[in-house]
């Protein structure tokens, strides 16, 4: 049987967003009190895939300024030319130990073309999920992050958030020690549309950083 395939786009993006606070309260909230959210993509690039590895539990700053140091020593960021580094100067880029492991992996695979990333847009997200988590270092968190960001598919919780996590506890009032399988059963009402609130759950997030 054929499985739908469900994205998102710059036309729906608000669309859906206006739908989820109609359906709920506290999202709707959010849109009330901080208005839509970003809609944030990447291309389907080997460069975002190395991007969202190096934001695997560090900070957003931390994996944009090695993202930028390793454009600078190769300019472009393709499989090949990071193939070419050595471990010592991918670390001069700020890369840990195990980063370093994660993407050269990665670019051996995709120059090996044993993943096709042109050809993942086109496959039901769980295919996608088999196939990179297959990947070193590559976990649900990741996958989902691709899955959002760059495939822009419609239904993804990422219960492995700390961000979306703590802000869906926040704005529901939940307990601290709510379980992820409670946050994951209580996201199910935001089916099929739980990518773009959890873009409003970040959302929420940055907007009381930024007003803390």
């Amino acid at each position: 049987m054929e499985r739908t395939i469900n994205t998102f786009s710059r036309e729906s993006f608000h669309q859906i967003c206006d739908e989820l606070a109609w359906r709920d309260k506290e999202l709707a909230t959010v849109m009330r009190n901080y208005g839509y959210p970003p809609m944030w993509t990447r291309s389907n690039s080997f460069e975002s895939l190395v991007h969202i590895i190096l934001e695997q539990q560090v900070s957003l700053a931390s994996a944009l300024a090695a993202l930028n140091k390793l454009k600078e020593k190769i300019v472009e960021i393709i499989p090949e030319n990071v193939l070419a580094l050595s471990d010592e100067e991918l670390r001069a880029c700020y890369f840990s130990r195990q980063k370093t492991v994660y993407v050269k992996h990665l670019a051996q695979v995709l120059a090996d073309k044993k993943i096709d990333l042109n050809h993942l847009p086109l496959l039901p997200d769980e295919e996608i999920r088999k196939i990179l988590n297959q990947l070193k270092g590559v976990g649900n968190w990741t996958i989902d992050v691709y899955l959002m960001f760059v495939l822009q598919r419609t239904d993804i919780f990422p219960v492995g958030d700390l961000a979306a996590v703590n802000a869906f506890k926040k704005l529901k009032g939940l307990p601290a020690d709510t379980t992820k399988e409670q946050l994951i059963a209580i996201a199910r009402s935001w089916g099929p549309y739980r990518t773009v609130a959890t873009m409003l759950l970040w959302h929420y997030y940055l907007s009381l950083r930024t007003k803390s």
